[in-house]
Formats: structure tokens, C-alpha cells, sequence
């Protein structure tokens, strides 16, 4: 009887996996893998039901079991001389063992199915993947527009422990509207740092992005903004609404304003040229000399200061120079943290320089507008700039725009007390000529750099 139940399950079990052995065992040996939690929690389990059985033997004084244990042993007793032991033995504990892990296969899958109904991947993968971002370095990243997005899509492969401070000073489009109309900070950096963080990236990034076609005063809307707003009149202001969008939209790390205050951005031209507003600034067309903001020395975040100080990591840019970037450095307190910091801190320059904000500038002439703005403080020392430039086609079409890849002026940045990072970070669009950092090679080049730094 025993020996058909055996062969029975044993078919079942075969008949189930057959295909998917080989596969289902590394996966449960990946169950024993360090640092997952699970090992310990079993053996407590097993000890529990050990001390439970030995709880209720106490209680009820042991009298069935005694009589049970007794009727089992006689059993065995019986077995041991009708077959040996050097066959029962192995027999007993191979049935156990089918049975144990028989077991454990279909509670796991039950548990997978529920949790990820669609089962793409494996539930122990996907534990492992958990416990290894959220073990990853803290990463601060500063800065705004598609640069910074770009950046944190390919962070997020590595680490879970990131925190975005976006600029707050955009006045154009969608959020330039919404700011006017109806005074709320401009959402539009924060909604493009939470879309390249979440877990379900591509679908909320269309969603986040889509503007309205159609409808009185929805045309030029992002949904992604009005979302923000809406969230931000709920929970009384944009940090809060940020926090309960993140959880919502599943979103790795934290995405955080530099400040709350309304500041609105200001530069003098080279000409004379006092211009107001983030827009106006690049569309003013002139080689600016001084920026800043108004009111001035706004208050940082506490959270953005508090992210800063605990980071391991602190990246700044890539984005517009003037318009991106150096906003959030505009905040004295940002500044100052970043400065007091002995943590690796490292700039990326853009590979092409933009009309109206960087025309005619070097690698050194970025880090200098950088220093400059924060008071002559060194806020990075190292600086990643792109090796190879871009193809013809690419040079052709951005010479239309009077744009030009970045000059690399080796003597001014040594000068300067800058390390050089060179590494191939770019991408290019063939059929629109367009180039970018690509995410994914520039966050494998800021991770490489800083394990050798740590390693130092």
C-alpha cells in the first residue's frame, strides 16, 4: 500500500515537472542564497510546531500520545523485521523529502500566482532582485528636465535607495500654465522623475506624458501634471502629493522638490540684458553672465537636505546648464550640504552645447558657471564627458541649430581641480539625428566609477 502511494505521487510529481525540473531546482536552491531572510524564518516555523506538539503532549499528560507513539513503534517494530532498515530507512526519508518539498512547490505557487498573476517571473527572483536594490548604494541625484529622467532610468536597474531633487523653477508649457492659473509649483521635472522610477515604466510614461488634443482648457495639458495638481490640492502641498504618488505608482526611491518656495529664475545677459522667467532665459538668445532667483536663498526641503547628508553617492546633471541644473544649487542649503559631504560626488556634462544657455562652451566652462553660482564652492570632483562624438549626420543637424559637441579642455579642468571620467554614454537617433546619454550605459559607467573610488 505504502509503495503504490509513493509511486503514485512520484508520478505525479514527475508528471508535473517534467519539463521544468532541472529549472524549479535552482530555483529553490536560490531560496538558500545569504542575505533573503526565508532560511531563518523556516527553522523558527519548524520549531514552532515542534514546541506546539510538546505543548499540548504536556497539557493533556501525555496519555494518547503515549498509547499513539507506542502503536507506532510497534508498527515499525513489525516493518523492521519484514523489511530491513537499510531499506525502509532511505525509503521513509526519500517519501518525506517528496512530500516536504511537493509541499512547499505548491504553497509557492500559490503564493506566485497571487501575487503575480501573470508569472513572467519567478517569485524567488523577484525576492532576490528586492533585497538586492534595496541593498544598493543611497544615490542622490540633482537636476531637472529629460537629463535627470534619463538618468534615473538607468539608476534604478542598481539601486532602490535613490532620491531625485528636481527644480521647481519651470515656467513654460503645461506646468507654466498651471503655475499661473492656479498657483501651484510647477510639476513637470517631478512628473518625469516619477514616471522613470516606477516599476511599470513604459505604460505610466505614456500615461504621465499625455497631453490633452482636445477639450477648453485641456489642450497642452499632460495628464501627468494635472494628476500632480489634483494630488497637491488633496494632500495640501507638492511634497505630500509626490510622497502619495510614489506609493501609487510604485515608484523606486523618492522624488523631492529643492524647495517649496515660488521661485521664479532671472539672468543678465552679456549686453546688459536682465531677463525674468526659466522660458525667457534660453529664448532671450544671449550669453548669460549672472543668474539667479527671486525670492532669494530660498529654504531647502528638509527631506532634500537630510537625503544629501546620509547619501553615498551624489550626481549632478546632466540637463540645461542654466535652466536645469543649477537651479537647484541656487538653494544656499543644498549647496552647503552637498559641499560638507565626503562622499563621491561627481558632475555629467552634456554632450552638445544649447542655444541661448551654453553656446561656445567647454567642459570647463560648465564647471566654472557651476562654481560660480554656488559662491566659488566645488560641489563635484570628478566630471563625466563623453568620448566619441557624435556621427556626421548628427553634427549636420544640430550645426542648423548653432549647437556643437562639448569642448573637452583637459589643462582647464585639471586647473579647475577636476578628475576626468571619459566613457561612451551616448545614444543617437538615426532618423531624427537627435543625440542623448543613454541610461542604462551612463548608469554601468557611475557605478563602475564609484566602486573604484570606494575601493580607494
Amino acid at each position: 500500500m505504502s509503495i503504490g502511494l509513493f509511486k503514485q505521487a512520484l508520478f505525479v510529481l514527475t508528471h508535473e515537472s517534467r519539463n521544468h525540473t532541472p529549472n524549479r531546482l535552482s530555483q529553490w536552491f536560490k531560496w538558500l542564497s545569504p542575505g533573503l531572510f526565508v532560511k531563518r524564518w523556516l527553522l523558527m516555523s519548524a520549531g514552532g510546531v515542534l514546541l506546539t506538539s510538546l505543548g499540548i503532549a504536556i497539557w493533556i499528560k501525555l496519555t494518547p500520545i503515549f498509547y499513539l507513539i507506542q502503536i507506532i513503534e510497534e508498527i515499525l517494530e513489525y516493518l523492521t523485521t519484514v523489511i530491513p532498515s537499510y531499506i525502509s530507512g532511505p525509503f521513509v526519508l526519500a517519501f518525506g523529502l517528496i512530500l516536504i518539498f511537493w509541499g512547499q512547490t505548491r504553497t509557492v505557487g500559490s503564493i506566485t500566482k497571487v501575487l503575480m498573476p501573470e508569472g513572467e517571473e519567478e517569485l524567488i527572483d523577484l525576492l532576490m532582485s528586492h533585497r538586492k536594490l534595496h541593498r544598493g548604494p543611497k544615490i542622490v541625484a540633482i537636476g531637472g528636465g529629460t537629463g535627470l529622467s534619463t538618468l534615473l532610468r538607468g539608476l534604478k536597474k542598481y539601486s532602490a535607495n535613490i532620491t531625485a531633487i528636481v527644480t521647481v523653477a519651470d515656467d513654460g508649457g503645461s506646468s507654466g500654465r498651471l503655475r499661473r492659473e492656479i498657483g501651484v509649483l510647477p510639476p513637470g521635472d517631478i512628473r518625469n522623475c516619477l514616471a522613470a522610477l516606477a516599476d511599470e515604466e513604459k505604460l505610466l510614461t505614456e500615461l504621465f506624458q499625455y497631453r490633452f488634443k482636445a477639450g477648453n482648457g485641456l489642450i497642452g495639458h499632460s495628464f501627468g501634471n494635472l494628476f500632480l495638481t489634483a494630488m497637491s490640492d488633496i494632500e495640501g502641498d507638492l511634497e505630500q502629493a509626490i510622497a502619495a504618488s510614489s506609493k501609487v505608482l510604485a515608484v523606486r526611491g523618492q522624488v523631492l522638490p529643492a524647495t517649496l518656495t515660488d521661485v521664479n529664475l532671472w539672468a543678465v545677459l552679456s549686453d546688459g540684458r536682465r531677463i525674468e522667467g526659466e522660458s525667457s532665459i534660453t529664448e532671450a538668445g544671449g550669453n548669460i553672465v549672472k543668474i539667479g532667483c527671486t525670492p532669494a536663498n530660498p529654504p531647502a526641503l528638509p527631506k532634500a537636505l537630510q537625503a544629501i547628508r546620509e547619501a553615498d553617492l551624489i550626481i549632478i546633471g546632466p540637463g540645461s546648464l542654466y535652466t536645469s541644473v543649477i537651479p537647484n544649487l541656487l538653494v544656499p542649503e543644498i549647496a552647503e550640504a552637498i559641499e560638507q559631504t565626503k562622499v563621491p560626488r561627481i558632475y555629467i556634462c552634456n554632450i552638445m552645447t544649447q542655444p541661448g544657455e551654453t553656446q561656445d562652451y567647454s567642459v570647463g566652462d560648465h564647471i566654472k558657471a557651476i562654481d560660480n553660482a554656488c559662491g566659488g564652492k566645488q560641489l563635484f570632483n570628478s566630471v563625466i564627458v563623453q568620448r566619441k562624438v557624435p556621427s556626421a549626420q548628427a553634427l549636420i543637424r544640430y550645426a542648423q541649430e548653432k549647437s556643437t559637441p562639448v569642448f573637452l579642455d583637459r589643462e582647464a579642468i585639471a586647473k579647475l581641480g577636476r578628475r576626468i571620467v571619459l566613457a561612451n554614454i551616448m545614444e543617437e537617433d538615426t532618423e531624427t539625428g537627435y543625440v542623448r546619454h543613454n541610461p542604462y550605459q551612463l548608469a554601468r559607467v557611475l557605478l563602475r566609477w564609484y566602486s573604484r573610488v570606494q575601493a580607494l
